[in-house]
């Protein structure tokens, strides 16, 4: 609660103080909800690049643009991949809050699509401890399903996948598919971590190479480096940064286009008992500035940006295998194409629903290439006990003991 509070405040307090005509944030879904109508009331844009609650995006928040994908738009990837090796149950693992529980039911959509179906949901609490991860895992371990799809954040990520390895879940037979804001933070994780998450499957927002991507991921590294000298001297830049720095030039861009430099805001007819954020002030220049921006189309760091809509277009998808200390890309996927091992040029052509996946191979938890089947004889809960008659005629019916 205090940070949606501290979130709110900081937003009133630029509009009120400072009288700004748009507003970069905020970081979460949950505060997001308030500060969008704050945006409504004012007419400024509120532009973020880290909030993918799909509920966010409506006619109801106008003023609320969102620069990042919508949860909602990986989810025909994921049932792709669950369609092309052949399982028809899978467990969803998410936590407990807005950015968590969004995405269900998109996903339980999707799935239905292609005949299958969440079998059990986890629901993860942010603040659960060790005890609680442990408790969990063990009963998701009394059901026979056997394919994981995860979706949380990242501190709940690592205590998961660390407690999942203890508990023997990371073995053969086990499938584990992180969603895009899972597969995104990989490379950031600590190196154990890392290692726990061997054989996992991710899907992820496509970044294209470029060299204005490597130069400032060089820039990058080295001011990392100078003011982190005792850490690793590699520290790739999320996606969530590639998307911070393409809204601020957009912004920059539509900014400079409407021509913002010494607007004014206009006071509200006034309203007899009105409360503080009903006599907010009016950007004159909002509704202008908000129509440049989702017109701004140009090829930023993070590959094609276009705002059209107020929602971050997303065409790619990329796949990747946690293997040894990193990712290891296998393939990707497009609504057109569906999965494929390269990115062909052609992904905007229509091709038939996915049969066995062409993907490059995976190396599967226990280093296991071959496909799990997605089920497997529960290791915890009851045991089953079967009776056998006893009989003087072991030509008809005989036991024997597994030594």
């Amino acid at each position: 609660m205090g940070s949606y509070v501290q979130a709110a405040s900081a937003a009133i307090e630029l509009l009120e103080k400072y009288k700004v005509q748009a507003i970069i944030g905020p970081q979460k879904s949950s505060e997001a909800v308030f500060i969008s109508n704050l945006g409504n009331l004012t007419q400024v844009p509120i532009v973020s690049f880290t909030t993918t609650n799909p509920s966010l995006t409506s006619d109801s928040r106008p003023y609320f643009v969102r620069a990042t994908l919508d949860d909602s738009a990986q989810v025909n990837s994921i049932a792709s991949l669950v369609q092309a090796y052949g399982w028809r149950e899978v467990l969803a693992i998410y936590e407990d809050t807005d950015y968590g529980r969004g995405i269900l039911p998109y996903l339980i959509d999707a799935l239905h699509e292609i005949d299958a179906h969440i079998a059990h949901r986890s629901v993860i609490p942010l603040a659960a401890t060790n005890e609680n991860i442990v408790q969990e895992l063990n009963g998701l371990m009394a059901i026979q399903t056997r394919v994981f799809i995860v979706h949380m954040s990242s501190t709940t990520t690592s205590l998961l996948f660390t407690k999942a390895k203890e508990v023997g879940m990371m073995n053969k037979g086990f499938v584990w598919i992180a969603t895009n804001g899972v597969a995104n933070i990989i490379d950031s994780l600590n190196p154990s971590v890392i290692e726990a998450m061997n054989g996992v499957l991710g899907v992820r927002y496509h970044v294209p190479r470029s060299q204005e991507l490597d130069n400032l991921s060089i820039r990058w590294n080295r001011m990392y480096q100078h003011d982190n000298p005792e850490e690793s001297p590699f520290n790739k830049l999320s996606i969530f940064g590639l998307w911070g720095y393409d809204t601020v030039w957009a912004l920059a861009q539509a900014a400079e286009n409407v021509g913002i430099s010494g607007a004014r805001n206009k006071q509200p007819w006034s309203i007899k008992n009105s409360t503080c954020l009903e006599s907010m002030v009016i950007s004159t220049k909002g509704p202008e500035l908000l129509k440049a921006v989702v017109q701004n189309k140009f090829r930023g760091l993070s590959g094609d940006f276009d705002l059209t809509g107020r929602q971050l277009k997303v065409s790619v998808f990329q796949i990747i295998n946690v293997v040894g200390r990193g990712c290891r890309e296998i393939g990707f996927w497009t609504m057109n194409s569906g999965l494929s091992r390269q990115l062909k040029q052609e992904y905007f052509e229509k091709t038939g629903p996915d049969s066995m996946p062409d993907l490059n191979p995976v190396i599967w938890p226990g280093e296991s290439t071959k496909i799990p089947m997605g089920w497997g004889i529960p290791t915890v809960g009851k045991k089953l006990r079967v009776g056998v008659c006893s009989s003087e005629n072991p030509e008809f019916i005989n036991t024997y003991k597994n030594p």
